[in-house]
């Protein structure tokens, strides 16, 4: 069975860091593309980070480019995201994700999800 599970998250203050993690775990997704998406309270779920089956590429959404930053392990099965200088609107419950082809900001591209890890920002 292919899972997804995050974790990581938690209560933070504005400007303190977090890292999340996604292990996964049934299958090797070491060929595949990754990402995290998030949804804050009242808002669809959107596009936050990907990274390329090798990591040499990534994308990140306007709203988080030169904070947060995604890697890899393919080794453990684990995508990460380092985020840094978080603010309230960071506030959401973050999911990773991955699918078989190349990048991609759609969500719906993507096949495997996990169950999400909660992260909130307080002012």
């Amino acid at each position: 069975q292919v899972q997804l599970v995050e974790s990581g998250g938690g209560l933070v203050q504005a400007g303190d860091s977090l890292r999340l993690s996604c292990a996964a775990s049934g299958r090797t997704f070491s060929s595949y593309t990754r990402a995290w998406f998030r949804r804050a309270p009242g808002r669809e779920r959107e596009f936050v980070a990907t990274i390329s089956w090798s990591g040499g590429r990534t994308d990140y959404a306007d709203s988080v480019k030169g904070r947060f930053t995604i890697s890899r392990d393919n080794a453990k099965n684990t995508v990460y995201l380092q985020m840094n200088s978080l603010k309230p609107e960071d506030t959401a419950i973050y999911y990773c994700a991955a699918r078989r082809w190349g990048s991609s900001l759609t969500q719906d591209d993507y096949d495997y999800w996990g169950q999400g890890t909660r992260v909130t920002v307080s002012s």
